[in-house]
């Protein structure tokens, strides 16, 4: 409870504990009507001079139709009717919801605060004459930083000195540290943990890790939901109607009355009328349901789940279709050896001579089969290479001629090669024309994968659907293992784009689509898809512009975890909105009729508000998942 709301909060025990002596007071002595003005105005102005300042402000500034003015005239009006207690109770217990609703914000707010302590204060800049403290605005790419244990990294890097481990929880909302050795990136927002590190930076401060994601949850605020619009619309023309019909209800009933020849009972319309102000402000909608965004946005912030706004919490809640690119987004995107068949020498001996071919060489399969390879031959051994374009490697090893790539180039060696029947690229080998076996390499799926599509089809996504530029045979491998409903393969950036677009027009009316992509190469898909998710984009620029939902970390069951916060979120919404328009309605017609009095007016205002508020913060409490 910050300092504001221990204030107020002090203003509500002094207030309730006069509201109680005055009470006493009133019922033992039964004084006279000016001196029960008197001590009831002492609780009144200890707890409501604000809202009568906020009120005479609003008037002078020519806002005049708000909640402060709603129950300005309310309580002064009752007041003037003779309804002492009633009027300062209703103050009273209308700080009370205020207070409530404050404290209800400032839970929601600590998870955004805690993504907004990713900035850095300064960095720590090597230069000729020492290590000098320095803004992060102020460092230039290509500068050397220091990094001492304990600090957060200001900048996106690459460690040029020093092996640790991070923290890199306010990022991705994962607990578990990260290891970092020389000549991995790291981004700024990490906090270093064990060893001093030396970065060379490689983006200035405006464009790193930590800067899009503040100003990406700095916006969040601005895209509202269709929701969330409507209450603001409701409120604006809610207002003044309610004000006119409680004006026409204390003035022009009575009016009626007379002119009518019946007893006008102005005092009896004004205090319906006064009711009926009290019951007829929309704080419940206007507070509650805002902050039911804000708690969800500030809420999956703290999961490494980064939402742009309202509207996409909106969209994102009705997802019945996702489709998925492979790369890097189901599988690791990184090429590992799975196997080795046929191979008439040791299985070790076979993978050294294909390491030795391929050492040289920046592909990636040709990177996966050397690292593979447990200990590097003695490159000496290696006399000549030439790389064959579309087909592999043709080099002198110990002296003999050796093939190392697919069937196009055994058919230049004159070797007879046998196929395989298993899902990835297959390295065939031959010395001369002397078949010596096949390794096969793969981009395995991640450990959460299968999982995660699981979990999906739990939540009610009807169709998953993948996308890949890959063969057919490593493809449905893939779709096969992760229980895919629709297979699409070899397709190229435009054609994915092209299938997204096919798929938006066969799906069901009033539902999403989302793509879930790795955020690198994925932009225009992440674009057109009704929600784009872009998935592991830790320092993708191209990711935050793009895609409307960003997944810190590489973790697939984290799309899940969105869909299911959003849906959460959009009941808690709709569960407001009908309670509180239905309580709100109810009470109104009770109070037009005389039935309902100034105790239920308050009930209809503060006590709807305050349900409304406790139903919204909800979301900042995380629901239990087994094992998750």
């Amino acid at each position: 409870m910050n300092r504001k709301q221990k204030k107020v909060l002090t203003r509500v025990i002094i207030a309730l504990l006069l509201l109680v002596a005055v009470s006493v007071i009133d019922a033992v002595l039964k004084p006279a009507w000016y001196v029960q003005l008197a001590i009831y105005l002492l609780p009144y102005f200890v707890i409501g001079y604000d809202i009568l300042i906020k009120a005479v402000k609003g008037i002078l500034n020519g806002q005049v139709l708000d909640e402060n003015f709603l129950m300005a005239v309310a309580t002064v009006g009752a007041m003037a009717l003779g309804e002492y207690r009633e009027g300062s109770a209703v103050m009273l217990f209308y700080q009370i919801g205020e207070l409530f609703q404050s404290i209800a914000v400032g839970k929601s707010r600590k998870n955004i605060a805690a993504l907004m302590d990713i900035r850095p204060d300064c960095a720590f800049v090597e230069t000729e004459n020492g290590i000098e403290e320095t803004d992060p605005d102020d460092v230039e790419i290509g500068s050397i930083i220091v990094v001492k244990p304990g600090e957060k990294i200001p900048i996106d890097g690459e460690i040029i000195e020093g092996d640790t481990t991070l923290n890199t929880s306010a990022l991705t909302g994962e607990s578990m540290p990260v290891d970092a050795i020389r000549g991995d990136s790291v981004q700024s927002g990490s906090i270093n943990l064990t060893s001093l590190i030396r970065v060379r930076t490689t983006k200035p401060f405006g464009e790193s890790t930590v800067s899009k994601i503040l100003e990406l949850v700095e916006s969040s605020g601005e895209r509202k939901s269709r929701s969330e619009n409507f209450i603001t619309k409701f409120a604006r023309y809610y207002t003044p109607a309610v004000c006119i019909s409680a004006l026409l209800l204390g003035v022009g009933v009575p009016l009626v009355r007379m002119l009518s020849g019946s007893s006008a009972m102005f005092s009896e319309w004004i205090s319906r009328a006064l009711t009926f102000l009290v019951i007829s402000c929309p704080c419940a909608l206007v507070i509650s349901i805002p902050l039911s965004f804000f708690a969800a946005i500030g809420g999956a912030g703290s999961d490494g789940i980064l939402i742009k706004g309202g509207e996409f919490i909106e969209t994102l809640s009705k997802t019945k279709y996702v489709v998925f690119d492979k790369t890097g987004t189901m599988t690791k995107g990184v090429f590992e050896v799975v196997g080795i068949h046929h191979s008439k020498i040791e299985e070790e001996k076979l993978l050294e001579l294909a390491a030795l071919a391929e050492q040289n060489s920046n592909h990636p399969i040709a990177k996966s089969i050397v690292k593979a390879c447990k200990s590097l031959p003695d490159s000496s051994r290696l006399t000549k290479v030439s790389e064959l374009a579309g087909e592999g490697i043709c080099a002198v090893i110990d002296g003999k001629e050796t093939f190392v790539g697919n069937d196009k180039l055994m058919a230049r060696a004159g070797a007879q090669y046998n196929d395989c029947h298993s899902a990835g690229t297959v390295i065939h080998i031959s010395i001369g024309d002397e078949y010596m076996g096949h390794i096969v390499v793969a981009d395995v799926l991640k450990k959460d994968s299968p999982e995660a599509v699981r979990q999906l089809k739990a939540a009610g996504v009807l169709q998953t659907v993948m996308l890949t530029g890959d063969g057919e045979k490593a493809a449905e491998a893939a779709a096969k293992e992760l229980d895919i409903d629709k297979l699409y393969s070899r397709l190229s950036p435009m054609d994915k784009v092209t299938k997204v677009e096919e798929l938006l027009s066969e799906k069901q009316s009033g539902t999403s689509l989302a793509f879930v992509g790795d955020g690198i190469n994925d932009a225009p898909v992440l674009t057109r898809a009704d929600i784009g998710i872009a998935m592991g984009a830790l320092g993708s620029d191209a990711a935050i512009e793009a895609a409307d939902v960003v997944l810190m970390d590489d973790n697939p069951l984290k799309i899940s975890k969105a869909i299911k916060l959003s849906k959460r979120c959009m009941r808690i919404v709709y569960e407001n909105i009908v309670f509180a328009i239905g309580v709100k309605l109810i009470c109104l017609l009770l109070g037009a009729l005389g039935i309902a009095n100034m105790w239920i007016a308050i009930f209809a205002d503060v006590g709807v508000m305050v349900l409304a508020v406790l139903n919204a913060i909800r979301l900042v409490i995380k629901p239990k998942t087994a094992g998750r």
